[in-house]
């Protein structure tokens, strides 16, 4: 590590539902995507913690929060695994970037995706966001089926709480 801290990965539990959702609010205003204040984030973050269908991981240094990876896992009929993974976030504070922390995240969700049964694991990148692209690619993950030369494409819908 650059400063010479050591960083931990740890899976998150309860108590870290307000770290992990301030991390979450850092990571909508870095990339200017605003996300729901605090105090409706947090719930949710103590929903999916307390959900064994997902889990969290966090990256710390020096006692900081400096990273995590939020995974969701789902049934599925289409592979060996009986699961499919999502990877739902996966964010390193920008100045501890380039360390190999989000190699470590992304690794430690793998396989402990993998050990919950999934036998993939898909991930949502926005087409312009290049660095992620570049970073899922150098580490196996692909936009397309083998065989098949054009682009998966990710559609969804939201509804309203009403």
């Amino acid at each position: 590590m650059h400063d010479g801290s050591e960083v931990t990965i740890a899976f998150a539990g309860a108590p870290d539902a307000e770290v992990l959702t301030q991390l979450q609010i850092d990571f909508g205003d870095e990339f200017d995507e605003p996300e729901p204040p605090f105090d409706i984030l947090l719930p949710r973050f103590r929903r999916f913690l307390a959900d064994p269908a997902g889990f969290a991981l966090i990256a710390s240094s020096n006692g900081s929060a400096i990273g995590y990876a939020l995974i969701a896992l789902r049934p599925a009929v289409y592979n060996e695994g009986g699961h499919v993974a999502t990877l739902d976030e996966l964010y390193v504070r920008p100045e501890r970037r380039s360390e190999g922390i989000g190699a470590v995240l992304l690794a430690r969700a793998v396989a402990e995706s993998r050990r919950r049964g999934a036998g993939e694991m898909h991930i949502n990148v926005d087409s312009g966001d290049t660095d992620a692209r570049r970073f899922y690619e150098r580490h196996g993950f692909r936009n397309s089926l083998p065989g098949i030369d054009e682009p998966v494409l990710w559609y969804f819908a939201e509804w309203d709480d009403d």
